[in-house]
């Protein structure tokens, strides 16, 4: 946990008065001192939250995690562990007597554990070799059920003879033969599945209740305790057709798994109503469009009855939360860049009750946020904006209250830029855009600045007001930043989704180039030091627009994808890219694949760009970034490509990964920034 801000009120204590300390910027170290809450649980009768606090540790270079509580009045706020650990996914019991929660306290092994809260006592219930997922608790508060991976023996037709005793060779070869081989930060996966399992709070031998060659998905148990809830893919040909689940029932006794919906499409995020006669669940009718918006939906528990709740609401429905009369089911939606709670009646009626969650993504202004409710309709939640990360906040009849400000030491003397929404009409077909700026500290609209556009990625993904840690430092180092959310973002419904179906990249470019003429417009933009950036989606649309135009100074390219032939054929989800970003396999459809490939306009690119991606990723594999590289040198083109060791897509598995991205990216554009 931080400790400087704690060491300099005791110093202010001791040696009395002294002179307020000036802010100063933002500070790419500052990374390590930076936390957020994310997880929010308000018991079951509204009287107490548990959160999980994140933190960094700058020595270890490691993301850690504790569980803190408060009252719903930001009253009795206090530490439950403690420790440079990760303690998560903690879950009341019905009773609002205990917790369960999951850490690696011990060692680094990961541990599903019960917390009571009277006693203060922590009880370790399992000690498995793979880590227990977020569990479920039974009716009776006697039994938890969660999935957790069970490792299978490799099947191999290879016929390798052994090595002479006492002989040193190489590890034996690896055989593969199923078409989702590795994922992104998972790196090369182990044969076996996800299975589910219950556990009684007495501890002991967790029971596996599932066995086939199957991935399960968190399970939630049935009002009589009989029967367990869950969604998967067990359709024979799911390597396929990836995204066809359906939401199953498990009979504890029999052992019988029953399908409870059949329709073609994602069906997930069962819940089961107060009374235990319905399920809510989110999904969609799966028409291979490359966006299409999941809706809330009900059935009786046996499956009959289904109805789409959410069917005039053209927004994305998720994690949906039962109101305590079963009259209706709380859900959360993005909306124009921020996330919202709503309700929808069983009538269908909609309304909003809370917005402004947020705040779950530290590097890049990614509206993420999360809630929970109670019996009494009182939320919990993360709330987040342009000038924090998540902090712990409720909402009850009608009010919000904001309870943690966990970064308030910090920007006690950091200064940060501010940031002001922006709209515009795209050239090409006049669609409006939003976008956001942000400015540099002590901004003075009268000067001319360098500028930063930087491009998020998805593509179906949403920007919104977000404290972003990678924005922020732009700004501290002088540059105005635009982010935006060109066609093919979410949170404008499914046409606007749409907009870039079997078309991407293509004219979001024009909508990103009229937001950069929105803000050179307003006169504080120094147009002869302009520089353009994005990861994964927006490495896509960046190496796309230096193939387009030599307006900017400088790119960085970060994690994109230069090739789609060799993407999909390379990448952890290529039966998924393939069907649904293109509609056809590659050599089926070359022509298209090559098009919409920033490869095809490597020849027109003179801007000096940068390449940037980790080493472990999988979505966007390196090879991507190595061809561009190769093809721009080949051109003569002024490059440099950076290499981040042992990073997967996210750029997270360590904290100095983040923090190396971001002052790789400034070095690139300080280098060709014109001071004069």
């Amino acid at each position: 946990m931080k400790t400087h801000f704690y060491l300099l009120l005791i110093a202010l204590f001791c040696f009395g008065t002294v002179q307020a300390q000036e802010k100063t910027n933002l500070e790419l170290s500052d990374l390590f001192d930076l936390e957020y809450v994310s997880d929010p649980q308000i018991s079951p009768d509204g009287s107490r939250i548990v959160f999980v606090r994140n933190f960094k540790d700058i020595m270890s270079d490691r993301d850690y995690s504790n569980l803190w509580i408060s009252n719903p009045d930001g009253s009795n706020l206090r530490q439950l562990t403690h420790g440079n650990q990760r303690d998560y996914a903690p879950r009341w019991s019905h009773d609002g007597k205990k917790l369960a929660f999951l850490s690696n306290q011990d060692d680094e092994k990961v541990k599903l554990y019960l917390y009571y809260l009277d006693s203060r006592e922590t009880i370790t219930l399992t000690n498995t070799a793979t880590p227990p997922g977020a569990v479920s608790w039974s009716p009776d508060d006697r039994q938890l059920a969660f999935t957790q991976f069970v490792p299978e023996a490799k099947k191999s037709i290879l016929d390798i003879p052994g090595k002479p005793e006492g002989a040193e060779w190489n590890a034996p070869p690896i055989y593969i033969d199923e078409l989702n081989y590795r994922g992104d930060g998972a790196g090369y996966l182990k044969p076996g599945n996800r299975q589910i399992f219950t556990l009684g709070i007495t501890g002991g031998t967790p029971r596996q209740r599932t066995f086939t060659d199957d991935n399960y998905g968190n399970p939630i148990w049935s009002n009589d305790g009989q029967s367990l809830f869950f969604s998967a893919n067990l359709h024979e040909n799911h390597e396929l057709e990836p995204a066809n689940s359906e939401i199953y029932q498990l009979n504890l006794s029999s052992g019988e798994v029953k399908a409870l919906t059949s329709r073609f499409g994602p069906d997930g995020e069962p819940t089961l109503s107060p009374d235990g006669k319905y399920i809510a669940y989110t999904g969609n009718d799966d028409t291979f469009q490359g966006y299409q918006v999941n809706h809330l939906y009900i059935m009786n528990v046996d499956g009959s009855g289904i109805k789409n709740l959410t069917e005039d609401l053209d927004r994305d429905a998720g994690n949906p939360q039962w109101e305590a009369n079963g009259q209706g089911i709380y859900f959360q939606y993005d909306e124009l860049g921020d996330t919202k709670i709503g309700h929808v009646a069983l009538t269908g009626k909609i309304r909003t009750v809370v917005e402004g969650l947020g705040g779950l993504d530290l590097g890049r202004p990614y509206n993420t946020g999360t809630y929970t409710v109670s019996d009494n309709n009182r939320f919990a939640f993360t709330q987040g904006g342009p000038e924090h990360p998540a902090d712990l906040a409720v909402w009850s009849d009608g009010d919000t209250k904001r309870l943690t400000a966990v970064n308030e030491d910090i920007f006690s003397y950091r200064k940060i830029g501010q940031t002001e929404e922006i709209w515009w009409e795209s050239s090409f077909d006049g669609k409006r855009i939003q976008g956001w700026i942000v400015t540099p500290p002590d901004f003075d609209p009268k000067k001319k600045y360098p500028f930063i556009l930087e491009i998020h990625g998805g593509p179906f993904a949403m920007y919104g007001p977000s404290f972003a840690y990678e924005i922020q430092n732009y700004a501290a180092a002088g540059y105005v930043v635009l982010y935006t959310n060109p066609r093919g973002s979410t949170g404008y419904g499914q046409e606007f989704g749409n907009a870039i179906h079997h078309d991407y990249p293509n004219h979001d470019y024009e909508d990103l180039m009229s937001g950069v003429d929105a803000v050179v417009e307003k006169g504080y933009i120094d147009s002869e030091n302009l520089f353009v950036t994005g990861g994964s989606g927006g490495g896509v649309l960046t190496a796309w627009i230096v193939g387009k135009t030599d307006r900017f100074k400088a790119a960085v390219v970060a994690k994109p994808v230069i090739n789609w032939t060799s993407f999909v054929l390379h990448a952890d989800g290529a039966a998924f890219f393939s069907k649904y970003w293109f509609g056809k396999k590659p050599w089926e459809d070359i022509e298209n694949y090559w098009r919409r490939s920033p490869l095809s306009l490597a020849g027109n690119v003179t801007t000096p760009t940068m390449l940037l991606t980790g080493e472990q990723d999988f979505r966007t594999p390196i090879s991507e970034s190595e061809q561009y590289y190769t093809a721009l040198k080949l051109q003569g083109v002024e490059s440099a490509m950076v290499r981040i060791p042992n990073a997967s897509h996210g750029l997270v598995n360590r904290p100095s990964m983040l923090m190396s991205k971001s002052a790789a990216i400034l070095s690139w554009f300080n280098h060709y920034l014109d001071k004069e």
